[in-house]
């Protein structure tokens, strides 16, 4: 064969024979060296013979053939072929097998190594060397000069280089992954809902912690997580974009609240919250106890059992407290309650609506879980909403049905429309009069256009200055224990500030702050001392649709 035709052939496969190397050798300097040597081989054999009928078939037996020659001469380690690529050339010795096990960790490792260039060189090498692309092909592709190409291509080499010499370590989270227990948001949700529904999986959840000290660039977090990071990238960029995540530069920083709950803070918490909820639910308990305030004309509702025709229902009294001790629990004490880290400047603004500060907590080895810690992973609330004249105070437990989902929002402001609609005298057609009861607010009996008939089933509260009144009672309480309760916060507060990264300072002092006001481990904490002491019954199975829901007409 003559030379032109001779260089026609090895143009045409230098970029195959380059792939093939590539894909079976330790680095690229190898790569390149074997390639180099195969397409001299086949250069010489071309000139020097014309008995040549499929030029395919005999390229790849010289590659072969030079690739069993590259690895048994001097020890090299080769990777990624088969037996079956090579069963022509290769005899199947246990040498042999030896060797393919080794090629093919290999070729993982260079496989890896590509995951950890920047998004675009990857698509580059991955474009040039494994999808036989030309220079002109991907530039266009990417709307970028060919010139950028090359530059890419040289400098992924090098990188690739690089990576293959030296040897990546993962962290702990590789065998050792956290999960979150308790995924919370503290403020207004978005359309897309509670931000559980953002990190649900342990790779966000994992992303999230990786980075909550330290900041961290996607190939950082991707070795301590053990996975490429490719998946890393993709998700990272999206927890970003709903604030999960802030970036500066190429690194990422986490934007959650997040409670190891390690276990001279779990101690200190449970000491706290079963100390101060003893007091206040045993005193709260007696006040309403001797008042009677289910008696108050001002509060109605509570009619759980059935009604008649000839009368309304008897109200509940333990239904009742199951309603107004959450709520003073929760809703008394505002006087006293240190302002000076604003939700505002602690909450995130999310593109989906949502404003809130979102939490965690989360499980590892040396965790230690606090008191009722099952029950609270069952906790909804307090959350209310309202329109103008109404609004809806509500908690969920292990008591109640769940109501506070995705739909609670929309739910709450369409019984309150209702509900103001029949205050301004206006009857209810029977499907809005079916919400209602369904919503778990009214109880009925009869039918709509016949003899029918319709009670409260949750609590209602008439005017503001019966309100004020019920979270008076909680408000004399713990201003009589105020230094106690203040003795009991202060070393707990102490540990979390000290174990919270600076960057979640000011988020977390907000939270701090509402220790023992519109919390939710102080409530339960209150109503399990109740439960436990015999003072609170149980709830009857019909009453768990409205337990512990209040409306407000101020």
């Amino acid at each position: 064969m003559n030379k032109q035709e001779s260089e026609r052939i090895i143009t045409e496969y230098v970029k195959p024979i380059f792939g093939f190397a590539l894909k079976r050798c330790k680095n690229l300097q190898d790569a390149e060296d074997l390639s180099q040597e195969i397409a001299v081989k086949i250069f010489h054999a071309l000139i020097n013979r014309d008995d040549i009928e499929d030029e395919g078939k005999f390229i790849w037996t010289v590659a072969h053939n030079a690739l069993s020659n590259y690895y048994r001469d001097g020890g090299k380690n080769c990777i990624g072929v088969s037996l079956d690529d090579v069963s022509e050339t290769f005899c199947e010795s246990k040498t042999d097998i030896e060797s393919e096990l080794s090629e093919r960790e290999t070729v993982q490792k260079l496989q890896s190594e590509i995951a950890y260039l920047s998004k675009t060189q990857r698509r580059i090498v991955i474009a040039y060397y494994y999808e036989n692309k030309r220079q002109n092909e991907i530039a266009k592709e990417l709307n970028i000069p060919v010139g950028t190409v090359k530059w890419h291509l040289f400098e992924a080499k090098k990188e690739l280089k690089r990576g293959m010499e030296n040897m990546r370590t993962s962290g702990e989270l590789k065998f050792n992954p956290v999960s979150f227990a308790v995924c919370g948001t503290n403020g207004i949700v978005g359309s897309k809902g509670h931000n559980g529904n953002f990190l649900r999986s342990a790779l966000s959840q994992n992303i999230a912690y990786a980075v909550w000290r330290e900041a961290k660039t996607v190939n950082q977090i991707a070795e301590e997580l053990g996975v490429s990071p490719v998946y890393v990238e993709s998700e990272a960029k999206y927890l970003e974009k709903y604030g999960f995540l802030v970036k500066s530069g190429e690194k990422y920083l986490c934007n959650i609240l997040i409670d190891e709950m390690t276990p001279d803070v779990t101690a200190l918490h449970d000491e706290m919250y079963e100390k101060a909820a003893k007091i206040f639910a045993d005193e709260l308990y007696g006040e309403l106890i001797k008042s009677k305030i289910w008696e108050n004309p001002n509060i109605l509702g509570g009619y759980t059992c059935d009604i008649s025709f000839e009368s309304s229902g008897k109200k509940d009294v333990n239904f009742f407290l199951w309603a107004l001790i959450p709520f003073i629990a929760g809703a008394s004490g505002e006087n006293i309650v240190d302002k000076s880290a604003s939700f505002e400047d602690a909450a995130t603004i999310r593109p989906d609506g949502g404003q809130n500060i979102c939490y965690a907590n989360v499980l590892n080895g040396q965790s230690a879980l606090p008191k009722y810690f099952e029950s609270i992973k069952l906790w909804k609330g307090p959350s209310q909403n309202g329109i103008s004249g109404l609004s809806l105070w509500q908690v969920d437990s292990e008591w109640s049905e769940k109501r506070i989902d995705d739909d609670f929002h929309r739910n709450v402001l369409n019984s309150l429309n209702l509900l103001k609609h029949q205050l301004n005298g206006n009857e209810l057609f029977e499907e809005q009069i079916a919400f209602l009861v369904e919503q778990g607010l009214l109880k009925s009996i009869g039918e709509p256009d016949k003899l029918f008939k319709s009670e409260l089933q949750c609590i209602w509260i008439e005017g503001e200055k019966t309100k004020k009144a019920l979270i008076s009672i909680g408000d004399k309480i713990r201003e009589k224990h105020k230094d106690e309760f203040f003795a009991l916060r202060k070393p707990y507060e102490e540990a979390v500030l000290q174990n919270t990264p600076k960057h979640l300072q000011k988020m977390q002092m907000y939270g701090l702050q509402h220790t023992f006001y519109y919390d939710a481990w102080f409530i339960l904490h209150c109503l399990k001392f109740l439960v436990n002491s015999g003072k609170l019954k149980l709830p009857a199975e019909e009453q768990k649709k409205a337990l512990s829901v209040i409306i407000i007409h101020e």
